[in-house]
């Protein structure tokens, strides 16, 4: 999903690594929670959908045990390659290169279903949904995790000074250009009702988002870093003017940065 048309953030440039690092220092505790929390245990079959790095496929693999199985997918496998669980279960988990708003599941009768980050970005995230949904066993759980920047829309959300407001212009810009390639960025806030209007059951859901976290600039650096020269095109941003953010970021005058909130969603299956 690279390109134009396609995924803002292409997983073949380098700082995706740090992106998906950060990540899951800034996510893995809330997910991990979520899953734990629907009975994830040894022996269990999953799916990660749009899985991107390692840090949720490894420990998935490290709570279904050597009976369970993990599906590890994604449209680019480049960073899900190798890893300690890999080499220590190589029939426990599987990496597939695989597109879920076109493709069909890859695999059937299974516990759990989780996607993070990934909806939003899929053309056809309604069929995506349905094939996750179709992929579970009944009582299996269905986990979805997606931002949801209307709710929080800010960068910085102490705006005290310019070098604040020139990261939130640069997070709004960043914004336009993801909703320019069709991401439904109020998709997390739709995920309860969409998950019971397609037959789940026990449906709930809550929201986290960290705020002054060293992840945080990490993450705007290697996300600014990827797509500077769409802000530069597209008018949102002159060179200098990215230029003098990183320089803020790296130099921390801009220390308490945040995220959007991350709707978590949960439903069973009947």
């Amino acid at each position: 999903m690279a390109g134009d048309e396609g995924y803002l953030l292409d997983n073949r440039q380098g700082q995706a690594g740090t992106r998906f690092e950060a990540l899951g220092e800034l996510f893995d505790p809330s997910t991990f929670r979520h899953l734990a929390a629907r009975g994830l245990g040894p022996g269990w079959r999953c799916w990660g959908v749009g899985a991107g790095g390692r840090s949720v496929p490894d420990w998935l693999a490290d709570q279904v045990g050597a009976g369970g199985l993990v599906v590890a997918s994604d449209i680019d496998t480049s960073w899900l390659q190798g890893g300690a669980n890999h080499a220590d279960h190589p029939d426990q988990l599987r990496i597939v290169r695989h597109d879920v708003g076109a493709d069909p599941s890859p695999a059937a009768g299974l516990d759990l279903v989780h996607a993070r980050l990934v909806l939003t970005h899929v053309p056809r995230r309604d069929d995506a949904l349905r094939s996750m949904i179709s992929a579970l066993r009944p009582g299996g759980w269905l986990v979805v995790e997606e931002a949801d920047p209307g709710l929080q829309p800010l960068l910085c959300p102490d705006e005290y000074g310019p070098a604040q407001q020139l990261a939130n212009r640069l997070r709004h810009g960043f914004r336009t250009l993801m909703a320019d390639r069709a991401a439904d960025l109020a998709y997390g806030r739709t995920l309860p009702r969409r998950l019971r209007e397609l037959g789940l059951r026990e449906v709930g859901a809550d929201a986290f988002f960290p705020i002054t976290a060293p992840a945080c600039t990490a993450l705007e650096i290697a996300t600014v870093e990827q797509i500077r020269d769409r802000l530069i095109d597209g008018g949102i941003a002159t060179a200098a003017e990215v230029d003098q953010h990183l320089g803020n970021l790296a130099a921390g005058r801009v220390p308490d940065l945040a995220t959007s909130p991350m709707i978590t969603t949960w439903g069973r299956r009947e």
